[in-house]
Order: C-alpha cells, then structure tokens, then sequence
C-alpha cells in the first residue's frame, strides 16, 4: 500500500548566484534574473506546506553587497530556511570572507538538526579549498596539495572551484551515521558539491564521502548543486541528487519541492527541474 503522508516536505533551490551583473551568454547565466526566481520560488513555496526551505550554496555569485536583496526576498518565507554556501558566495571582499556563515544564519560551517524526527545533516565542503579559508589558513595550503594531487592524477574534478572536506569533519559525519544506523534513524545529507556520480564538479574526495553515505542504511539521500547541469545516481541504496543551477537561462525557473515517505523520496520539479519517485531501501 502507498503511504500518503510525508514524514518530510522540503522547498529546494540549487544556484541562484544573484548579482546585478550582464549576462555571461556563454555559460547561459543571468545574474540579476535570479531575484524574479526566488521570488517567484518563495510565492509558491508559500503557497505549500513546508518543514523547510533549503537553499544548496551560491545564492550570490560574488561580491558581499548581493547578500541583502536576496536574504531579503527569502526573509518573505513562511518556512524556516537552511542555507549553506556554494564556492561564489566566497567570492566577496576580504574582510567579508569569515562572515559568509554568519550572513547566511547558519549555527557552524556544518552540523546536523532534526525535524519531524528525520536528521538533516549540512555538510561544509568548502572547508578545504583556496576560496573560503583566510588568507593565511593552513587550510588554503592543503588545499593546494590536494588539488596538485588530483591534476598529477588527471582526475576530472581537479579545478580550483571544486573543494573538499577535512578529515575532522568525515569523522564527524563517520560517527554520526554509525550513531543513527545504530538507532534506526533516517537521515537527508545536504550538500554544495555532488559526490556521486562521478563528474567534473565533484567534491575532491567525493569516492570516500560517497562511499561513507553508500554504506549507512540511516542516509537515504543527498541532495546538492554546484553542477548546474543536475543528476542523479543511486549507489548502495543512497539517493544522489544534483538540482539544476536556478542562474541558468534568461527566463526558465528550476527548484523543487522534496517529500520523504516511508517507502520513498519524491522530488517534484518546476521549470526545467526533473521530477523523480525514488524507492527507498527497507533493508541493505
């Protein structure tokens, strides 16, 4: 029998990267377009009934001043919002770069919160990279090595606008589904970066990450941006889903509404977003 009731209802937008710039025509991308299609996302958003509002990173696309108009039109939300940052929203003036997390309202650069008994789990993969660490971090320097490592190794995802997680955090995330497994629970992985399946936008270490989420039967999916393309792959019962970029065509909206049942995940797409009906694994 088909369960009917939602444990979960979340809006999704992957992508805005607002700012009153000209178009780059050759990626396809219309900045200042993106304030219409927040607002027309939040019109709609508000017209359902939500838990939550989630926007998967680079609401701007840089420059600290864009922040203001688009929190703005969000702020209109009758839903509780979670936003984390993509690559662009570190594109901002030095002295603007520690508070990129602040500005979005988020408790730490990641953590994990619970709604309607289902984990939300927001991971920072912009932690390792040359973009959102201070001049000066360590971090940038691993960053460095670990992109050098990729392009000595010819990998797809070796560019400088990709990034990757700490080894803290994977134990972090480590112990917190090896808790939630043991419990029984559910979880939703929220991301920038896709990783899996394999692409040129993945995060650095997407195969370790992937594989973690892959083995935990508590993480039903991931849902993340950053490939404005959008995909999809299934890996050990896990969902992998990457939500087309918003910022891309002149007039053409992508967002989404996500509904985790017992038995399944539903991604109903508006604009060019795919809609999808995604079984869930009761036992691996």
């Amino acid at each position: 029998m088909t369960v009917t009731t939602p444990l979960l209802r979340l809006g999704i937008i992957a992508d805005p990267q607002y700012a009153e710039l000209p178009p780059n025509e050759e990626l396809n991308r219309f900045y200042a377009n993106s304030l219409k299609k927040i607002r027309d996302a939040v019109d709609l958003f508000n017209a359902n009934e939500l838990d939550a509002v989630v926007v998967l990173g680079d609401l701007i696309d840089a420059d600290a001043v864009h922040f203001e108009p688009v929190l703005r039109e969000l702020g209109r939300l009758r839903h509780p919002q979670i936003l984390l940052p993509g690559n662009h929203d570190f594109l901002v003036e030095p002295e603007h770069l520690a508070g990129v997390y602040h500005r979005l309202s988020m408790p730490a650069p990641y953590y994990s919160r619970q709604v309607n008994g289902i984990h939300l789990i927001i991971l920072d993969g912009s932690e390792i990279s040359l973009f959102a660490p201070p001049p000066g971090d360590p971090r940038r320097q691993q960053a460095e090595s670990r992109l050098t490592a990729l392009r000595a190794s010819k990998a797809p995802n070796a560019h400088p606008w990709n990034a990757g997680i700490g080894g803290e955090q994977r134990s972090w995330l480590k112990a917190l589904l090896d808790d939630m497994d043991g419990k029984g629970e559910k979880a939703i992985v929220l991301g920038h970066y896709p990783v899996y399946p394999p692409s040129d936008h993945n995060l650095w270490n997407a195969e370790d990450v992937a594989g973690l989420l892959a083995r935990s039967p508590s993480a039903v999916a991931y849902l993340c941006g950053h490939d404005h393309r959008g995909g999809f792959g299934t890996k050990g019962g896990t969902h992998f889903v990457t939500f087309k970029g918003m910022v891309d065509t002149e007039a053409d909206n992508a967002f989404a509404i996500v509904e985790l049942f017992a038995d399944r995940l539903n991604v109903m797409g508006f604009g060019r977003e795919v809609s999808r009906e995604l079984s869930l694994c009761e036992a691996r």
